[in-house]
């Protein structure tokens, strides 16, 4: 371990890989019904951040996974449809009431708790979106965030739920301006933006441990990318990671925070390079690149998730800009894997979305056709 000093500790780790030949293989899945052809609709619905097909987005420690699926309904429009899938591989279609039907449209689950509580949003037959909850029951409760905008394409998506039934997301305001939000199990909400945003997005999944803290990053008016922690009693720090550049989409994007407060995600450095960051509640950080990752501009390793453990999960690109998926064990060895079926051309490949406890990952890849199915990979 070689370590500098600039202003805060920045270790580079060197570390092995397990042998790719013992790896075990992901387990593909899709939901029956999910679109198997791409298009512009799927594609840019709900921020753009879905895409088409099957695309799982979050695991609990139990096994259980959510997601969404774009879905031709009833025979020409392209609508998004939220899953649940368990353990022994069954899966539960389900559209949150209210939901619209028509192109770009629909429910999607982002996060689902230990308690089997999901937590996502549905863009209603006006273009606005809501944010949700779903119980093991089946009932729904729906909720908007003060402040946020009645118009198409505004409105609010819960992207986080911790085991305390607390969530944390997005609304989008009557200007078109994304800020964060935290809403307790009483329906209280907390807005908040970091100094200097002009643009506040809590991440997905599993960026709101169960101390309260919650993560993610803003963007300020010189286009620079800064991570975030704000912690339960609302006191927000910046995050600015090492090689992050600035300006030009560069900078920092904090993506997962476990219970200890260890927080990973990736910066891009001038070259447009990602490195990942584990930052530690010392404030410290560690940095690293998967070993088989290119190092061109534009490529580099990405990490989407941290558990209780410190394993992290994410993608590193190849020279050709495929993406390959990796788990870092704490021991600082590397598993490397892609999904059969993933595509071999730019932006395809596979890519993780969170691990559990156990270390399990769900996540999905991107076929010849740029269309997502899911996949579970277990260590």
């Amino acid at each position: 371990m070689v370590c500098a000093t600039f202003g805060f500790v920045v270790c580079m780790l060197s570390a092995g890989v397990h042998a790719s030949a013992q790896q075990p293989q992901p387990i593909p899945f899709d939901v029956s019904g999910a679109d198997a052809v791409w298009s512009s609709v799927c594609a840019s619905a709900f921020l753009g951040f879905v895409g088409c097909g099957t695309t799982p987005l979050a695991n609990n420690d139990l096994g259980m996974v959510v997601g969404t699926y774009s879905h031709t309904y009833p025979s020409t429009d392209d609508v998004m449809r939220a899953f649940l899938r368990t353990p022994d591989g069954a899966i539960t279609s389900f559209d949150a009431p209210g939901a619209g039907l028509e192109n770009g449209q629909g429910t999607v689950a982002y996060a689902i708790n230990n308690h089997g509580v999901i937590a996502g949003a549905f863009q209603d037959t006006s273009g606005v979106y809501h944010g949700f909850l779903r119980y093991p029951n089946g009932q729904f409760i729906p909720f908007a965030a003060p402040g946020a905008g009645t118009d198409p394409g505004q409105g609010t998506l819960a992207t986080n739920i911790n085991s305390k039934g607390e969530t944390a997301g997005t609304y989008i305001d009557e200007y078109g301006v994304n800020h964060g939000f935290v809403r307790s199990p009483l329906n209280d909400f907390s807005s908040f933006d970091p100094a200097g945003s002009v643009f506040t997005y809590p991440c997905e999944e599993t960026c709101l441990n169960s101390g309260g803290a919650v993560i993610g990053f803003f963007v300020d008016a010189n286009n620079t990318y800064h991570g975030f922690v704000r912690g339960p009693g609302g006191r927000i720090r910046i995050i600015d990671a090492p090689y992050a550049g600035t300006g030009g989409g560069l900078g920092t994007i904090a993506a997962s925070i476990n219970a200890k407060g260890e927080i990973t995600g990736y910066s891009l450095d001038s070259d447009g390079v990602a490195h990942v960051f584990t930052r530690y509640p010392d404030g410290s950080f560690a940095s690293f690149q998967d070993p088989a990752a290119s190092t061109a501009p534009g490529e580099g390793s990405a990490a989407f998730a941290i558990n209780q453990i410190r394993a992290v999960t994410g993608e590193f690109n190849d020279q050709y800009t495929v993406m390959h998926g990796f788990e870092r064990f704490r021991d600082g060895s590397f598993a490397n894997f892609d999904a059969a079926g993933a595509g071999t051309g730019v932006w395809q490949g596979t890519r993780p979305s969170t691990n559990n406890a156990q270390g399990e990952v769900a996540g999905w890849f991107v076929d010849a056709n740029s269309v997502n199915h899911g996949f579970v990979w277990i260590p």
